[in-house]
């Protein structure tokens, strides 16, 4: 979601294209003596919405909906339902949900995120080779024509495996260097350029500055959320972790120095961790974190400390938080339900260039009229980004 004003194009009935530049609406409304401008600003919530099952609810309309800001609710302008395939056969039925009917489905994006876990111990590996091996299935059997899907790895710096493509092939490739934990070559300038469709490698840094730029997962992270905020549309992370956190100055990320000390070795960063997830939410990156591990079994206090960031980042950017699985073809499954369709929200909200300065990020609620509705929403947006 993103503070400056933002617009909607509709290629067919649904596709979906929002205008990143910024584009203020500023009104003048003297608060003083002196007076005072008045920043209005549209702001575009996605919002999955559930039944207990996991079903996707359509015809919602903007009444529906509860949305806060500062705790007090707003004037929700629309309530658009936007989806992959067409949930509807009947034009009847259709216009009676009020959906849209399209030949046209929107882009899905997701960005496959690995940290490397041999960092924590290299017992762990297994367990990420075997996520690898069911995301290949998943690629194989699951995704759409019109799916876009970028692969990235972290060991201490970014990695860019493959780029944003809806080729499976590629992606298995990618897939399968993770796996041998080889990592990519550099951004090519020239490879870069000549790449087709949205992407991620244009607008990454380039050569060291790249590292540089993400020498911790938090920083990664965010670098990953701003370079895809220039593709328009709902961006999913799915991210193969550990858990969210950082190891101190001076201090041993071996099994020794990491699993098997006192809870206090690492915890996740208040430094990082605002910024990182303000970026997400600003770029319209909902995270899915999945936990390596599955279960609780190679779960000590630290871990236990990482997986709780995981949890919190899933919630605060509309995403989900995985752990206690059979196999990962559980999350796999559910993420691709949950992305399915959802509503783009829309409102005006106001602020004053004082309370930007002052609050910076502005958190927002949203829920529905109905309590036995599940909702998931990113929860704040940058004040004047």
């Amino acid at each position: 979601m993103r503070t400056n004003t933002s617009y909607r194009t509709v290629a067919g009935a649904i596709a979906l294209a929002i205008l990143l530049a910024p584009a203020f609406a500023a009104a003048q409304e003297p608060t003083s003596e002196f007076g005072e401008q008045i920043n209005v600003t549209e702001v575009l919530l996605d919002v999955l919405v559930t039944d207990n099952k996991g079903n996707i609810i359509l015809g919602l309309e903007p009444e529906d909906f509860i949305v806060e800001e500062k705790g007090e609710p707003v004037d929700i302008a629309s309530a658009t339902f936007y989806s992959n395939r067409r949930f509807v056969d009947s034009a009847d039925l259709a216009q009676r949900l009020g959906v849209e009917r399209s030949e046209v489905p929107v882009d899905r994006f997701f960005v496959l995120f690995f940290e490397d876990v041999r960092r924590y111990d290299t017992a762990f590996v297994s367990y990420q080779l075997d996520a690898i091996r069911w995301v290949k299935n998943w690629v194989k059997s699951d995704l759409l024509p019109n799916d876009w899907v970028a692969v990235v790895g972290w060991d201490a710096q970014l990695f860019i495996y493959q780029d944003f493509t809806t080729d499976n092939d590629k992606i298995v490739q990618a897939l399968n260097q993770v796996a041998k934990g080889k990592r990519p070559g550099d951004l090519w300038e020239s490879r870069v350029e000549a790449h087709q469709g949205p992407s991620l490698a244009k607008n990454l840094p380039r050569g060291d500055e790249l590292g540089k730029a993400s020498k911790r997962m938090f920083a990664a992270l965010e670098t990953v959320g701003q370079a895809a905020g220039y593709i328009t549309g709902r961006k999913n992370l799915l991210l193969f972790t550990i858990g969210l956190g950082d190891v101190p100055v001076g201090g041993d990320v071996s099994a020794a120095g990491v699993l098997g000390s006192s809870p206090s070795s690492y915890t996740p960063d208040s430094r990082y961790y605002g910024p990182m997830m303000q970026r997400l939410n600003d770029n319209n990156v909902a995270v899915y974190s999945i936990s390596v591990l599955r279960d609780d079994s190679d779960v000590d206090g630290d871990v236990a400390q990482l997986q709780n960031g995981l949890s919190v980042l899933s919630s605060d950017t509309g995403g989900r938080y995985f752990f206690n699985f059979v196999n990962f073809r559980d999350p796999l499954e559910q993420i691709t339900e949950d992305n399915n369709g959802y509503y783009l929200l829309s409102y005006r909200s106001e602020y004053t260039a004082e309370e930007a300065d002052r609050e910076g990020y502005r958190k927002v609620s949203v829920k529905t009229v109905n309590p036995t509705f599940s909702v998931r929403a990113r929860q704040g947006y940058k004040l004047g980004g």
